[in-house]
């Protein structure tokens, strides 16, 4: 049985951002990054870092003394200081909103907590039709997500032209954490429950895409000038069940974000997953499904990124902006070594209409931060 389409509950008409957002008044709109996730090529290649405010800062280690890791994402001032350390450290080309995946699901009511060394423990499993009625009762309202709200506008007022990327789990990870009730190696029970019982799969994942994409509209409308979509666990899926029970949910998520526009045009808009080689143009087709009018795909290290960018640009869009992909491994290797990896990585890139350096997934958290300041100055020279 085929699970419903799950349609976008945005605006049809395009919504124009604030007259104070980056995009709007000029902050940003010149910005490396913003630049090359439009399909540009700046004089400089950007370059950030997935998980770069986290715990590899030592200024990070010392703020979120004796703070839980969800508390502190929910205390704006405390969460705008950690979105800021890399970029003073580092002078990275964008920060990324210091959040979690599951920030949303807390904000609806959901018992869920990240357990050291474990990762999100919810309150139970949610696997069965009833589960799932009850749970996709509760809703996300704007008062639940005004300190998210107010993180980001305490963040954007210090980062001057340095851009904020917003950031979002995809519904697929929510809903595998949900059914899974904590982390899982092979996400066993999600994929039974979307094959067992798909119309309770799709209500889930509407559910998530829901909380998803509303968390994503905040952080835009409060000023960040682009977003990424991360499905962690995506790679656990053949293309076949990714594009049936998977990519709908994933479509309305980013159609939350898709009609806000600035004078130069729409959101740019990335979309990550990890193992998600096989899957890299159904990604690209979600962006496009959403109506995402400047689309960018992350790709991790395991698929070169020529590689990527041609498999990309077999569309009749043409070819899209690619992020990506250090091998977080290499950054414990001695230098000589991740410095011909990183000029490889910006080579390759060269094959796509634009290149945002990153990692083919999170900085490890042992990682010596002054290795990640030493990339970001290779990478600018290039």
């Amino acid at each position: 049985m085929t699970p419903p389409t799950i349609p976008a509950e945005t605006p049809s008409e395009p919504t124009q951002l604030p007259a104070d957002h980056p995009l709007v008044d000029g902050r940003t709109t010149r910005a490396p990054l913003v630049r090359a996730l439009r399909g540009d090529r700046p004089d400089v290649t950007p370059v950030w870092f997935m998980r770069q405010a986290g715990r590899s800062l030592p200024e990070y280690r010392e703020v979120r003394q004796g703070v839980g890791m969800l508390d502190s994402c929910l205390r704006p001032p405390l969460a705008a200081e950690i979105t800021l350390q890399p970029v003073r450290r580092h002078h990275v080309d964008a920060a990324v909103f210091f959040s979690d995946i599951v920030v949303p699901l807390r904000l609806a009511g959901v018992d869920v907590d990240i357990k050291p060394g474990v990762g999100p423990v919810m309150d139970q499993p949610y696997r069965t039709a009833e589960d799932v009625a009850r749970l996709t009762s509760r809703t996300l309202d704007d008062g639940a997500l005004a300190p998210i709200a107010e993180a980001v506008r305490l963040t954007v007022a210090e980062l001057g032209d340095v851009p904020l990327l917003g950031f979002g789990g995809a519904p697929f990870t929510l809903a595998a954490y949900l059914v899974e009730g904590r982390p899982s190696r092979d996400h066993l029970a999600a994929r039974t429950l979307m094959h067992a019982d798909p119309e309770t799969w799709a209500r889930l994942t509407a559910w998530t895409a829901e909380l998803t994409g509303r968390f994503l509209r905040t952080q835009v409308l409060a000023g960040a000038s682009a977003v990424q979509l991360f499905d962690s666990w995506a790679g656990s899926l053949s293309l076949a069940d990714y594009t049936a029970h998977v990519a709908p949910s994933s479509t309305a998520a980013l159609a939350h974000v898709a009609d806000l526009r600035g004078p130069d045009g729409g959101l740019p808009a990335i979309h990550f997953g990890t193992g998600t080689g096989h899957l890299l143009p159904a990604l690209r087709d979600v962006l496009d499904a959403a109506g995402v009018a400047h689309p960018a795909v992350g790709v991790d290290y395991r698929t070169p990124l020529d590689e990527a960018a041609a498999l990309l640009a077999d569309h009749p869009r043409g070819a899209v902006p690619v992020q990506g992909n250090i091998d977080p491994a290499l950054l414990g290797a001695p230098w000589p070594v991740l410095e011909a990896h990183v000029r490889d990585v910006v080579a390759r890139g060269t094959g796509a209409p634009g290149h945002v350096v990153n990692l083919g997934h999170g900085v490890p958290p042992d990682t010596d931060p002054t290795v990640l300041t030493r990339v970001v100055e290779l990478v600018h020279s290039l």
